[in-house]
């Protein structure tokens, strides 16, 4: 026969493992939706794994747009001054404010040719916005042009 401390204490093992496989579908279910952010310069450091959803943020580089004729494809390559990435974008319209040493955040995926595909390419109203990493690498190379405000 089992007593009732037994009886309680199967309870309580049990809700613990109901509770340890609760919080291991929430962990896993956030791990599918956590979207990292890079710089170009951390893209070359660290290697992130191929097809792994991205943000990146940089300038884009003089002269780097080429569209492709007859589609709305779009390539450029983003840079934070020390290191550049070629960025395809094939998913629409650029933004508005999207331009040439404009300070912007792509997100897509990093494939294993070494070239970002973007889904969403997002372009700031304020011409001193960059993200701040972009702004502190940008700072570190004495190419700064901007005011002392980054993003937050």
């Amino acid at each position: 026969t089992v007593t009732r401390k037994r009886r309680r204490l199967y309870i309580v093992m049990f809700a613990m493992v109901l509770l340890g496989a609760a919080t291991a579908l929430v962990l896993s279910a956030f791990e599918d939706n956590i979207v990292f952010f890079y710089t170009p310069s951390d893209l070359a450091e660290k290697k992130p794994p191929p097809e792994r959803r991205l943000r990146i943020g940089g300038v884009v580089v003089e002269d780097s747009i080429k569209r492709k004729q007859g589609a709305a494809a779009v390539s450029f390559r983003l840079t934070d001054m020390q290191s550049t990435v070629l960025v395809e974008y094939e998913r629409g319209i650029l933004p508005d404010l999207f331009r040439e040493g404009q300070g912007i955040v792509a997100e897509g995926r990093l494939g294993g040719d070494g070239v970002f595909r973007a889904d969403e390419v997002l372009a700031k109203h304020d011409e001193t916005y960059m993200p701040k990493e972009v702004a502190e690498a940008l700072k570190k190379s004495g190419q700064w042009k901007g005011k002392e405000k980054a993003a937050p």
